[in-house]
């Protein structure tokens, strides 16, 4: 934990433009001590063992990912490509993941995130289909109206998108309003079709979702209580029962 705690602040000072040899001798230095312990646990469990645990696994994958590294050890910098090298650099970045390892309960956390996407795919889904289908409406009717976001489909997409968070809800449609002429029959009749926009699919779509979604995850805890809850009213009705039952032999 010492070593990717140590790992994550050189990978902070790296990515912010601090270079120097003590820093990237102290970020190989790192490296070999993941690799170490990577061939340590491999002889210790085995390679099934070791890859069937899944904190294994991701320590695993970045060390793996991190293996590019070296290469620079070994290749003179000059005679690398340029965009080779830039990945070699953000592929250090990776070994920051490492430090999900200090996060508590942080399997519990996947766990809850993975049955909340199973038992809300289905309205992720649907509010996706809805913004396409909103999208491609916009992009037929506002292409010439507001090119920066309904010239294309995808862009329209995206405009919907971001209507939908909140992001822009109302510079778009003032700027579709202006190109019909601001206080014309047809502005108007804009700015109320983006009104219901913004108001089915940002308010009220957006607030399901997340109501949904957050429901999902804390479904477990509700779980938990109510089995508690059970337990205690378990309890307290035999309390019950034996104080009846000493009331009537009184």
């Amino acid at each position: 934990m010492s070593v990717i705690l140590i790992n994550s602040c050189i990978i902070y000072a790296q990515v912010a433009g601090v270079s120097n040899i003590v820093l990237d001798s102290l970020d190989l230095l790192c490296l070999l001590i993941f690799i170490a312990e990577m061939i340590v646990k491999h002889i210790e469990y085995g390679v099934r063992g070791y890859w069937k645990d899944g904190w294994n696994r991701l320590d695993g994958l970045l060390v793996i990912l991190s293996l590019p590294t070296l290469v620079e050890l070994f290749i003179p910098l000059d005679m690398m490509n340029l965009s080779f090298l830039m990945i070699l650099r953000m592929l250090r970045i990776v070994r920051f993941f490492r430090v999900l390892h200090f996060f508590p309960n942080f399997s519990k956390v996947v766990k809850g995130f993975k049955d909340a996407m199973h038992d809300s795919y289905a309205i992720l889904l649907s509010f996706f289909v809805i913004i396409v289908i909103f999208g491609l409406i916009n992009c037929s009717l506002f292409r010439e109206a507001d090119p920066e976001h309904f010239q294309t489909p995808l862009r329209s997409i995206y405009a919907v998108f971001q209507m939908c968070t909140l992001e822009g809800w109302y510079e778009i449609p003032n700027t579709v309003a202006a190109y019909y002429g601001g206080a014309t029959v047809a502005a108007e009749l804009v700015r109320i079709y983006f009104c219901i926009l913004l108001i089915l699919g940002g308010i009220i779509g957006m607030s399901f979702l997340n109501s949904i979604f957050v429901d999902a995850m804390v479904a477990d805890n509700n779980d938990d209580v109510k089995a508690k809850l059970d337990e205690m009213q378990k309890t307290l009705d035999e309390l019950n029962k034996k104080i009846n039952q000493l009331n009537k032999k009184q």
